[in-house]
C-alpha cells in the first residue's frame, strides 16, 4: 500500500506583467530579495535558468530561529519564459549536494524531491503567480511548507508593489 500525498498550493496576483514576475523568480538579485518567509534573509548562490540547468538557494534563519541557513537546490525541468517554470526542490548543502529533509531540519512529511510548478497568467492589474509543489504526506512538513509559501509569496506581492 503506498501513503497517500498531498499538495501545496499557492496563489497571489503579483502588482507586475508577467515579464517581471517571471523574472523575480529566475534573476538571482530579485529571488533573493524575497525567498524565505517573513524574518529570514535569502541569498542565491548560484544561478542557471534553464531546462537541465539549476539554482542553489538559501535562507537564513533570523537569530531568535537559530540564525542557521537551510539551502535548496532547484533542478529545471521546463522552462518557458514568461509562463511557466518547472522544477524539482531538493535540500541541499551549501555546495549543492543533495540531504534529505531530515538532514536540513525539516519535519517528517517533506518529500527528499519536491516537484515544483510555477504559472505566469496576465490579469488586470498585474500577473497571478500560481506555485504548486507535490508529494508530501499529510500532516506538519506540509503544513509548515504552505505557510513558508504563502509568506515568500506575501513578500513577493510586497517587493514587486514597491517597485511599481
Amino acid at each position: 500500500m503506498t501513503e497517500e500525498t498531498t499538495t501545496v498550493e499557492v496563489s497571489r496576483v503579483l502588482p507586475a506583467g508577467a515579464e517581471e514576475a517571471f523574472a523575480a523568480f529566475t534573476r538571482p538579485d530579485l529571488l533573493a530579495r524575497w525567498w524565505g518567509p517573513v524574518g529570514f534573509t535569502g541569498s542565491v548562490l548560484a544561478a542557471d535558468v534553464r531546462e537541465g540547468g539549476s539554482t542553489l538557494t538559501g535562507m537564513t534563519a533570523p537569530p531568535e530561529y537559530g540564525g542557521g541557513t537551510i539551502h535548496n537546490l532547484w533542478s529545471y525541468t521546463r522552462v518557458e519564459p514568461p509562463l511557466r517554470l518547472e522544477y524539482t526542490m531538493r535540500f541541499a548543502t551549501a555546495d549543492g549536494a543533495p540531504i534529505s529533509p531530515a538532514d536540513a531540519g525539516v519535519p517528517a512529511g517533506v518529500p527528499d524531491a519536491v516537484p515544483h510548478v510555477v504559472t505566469f497568467e496576465p490579469v488586470d492589474g498585474g500577473t497571478r503567480v500560481t506555485v504548486v509543489e507535490s508529494g508530501y504526506a499529510a500532516g506538519p512538513g506540509r503544513d509548515g511548507s504552505q505557510l513558508g509559501l504563502e509568506q515568500c509569496l506575501d513578500r513577493l506581492v510586497a517587493l514587486l508593489g514597491r517597485q511599481a
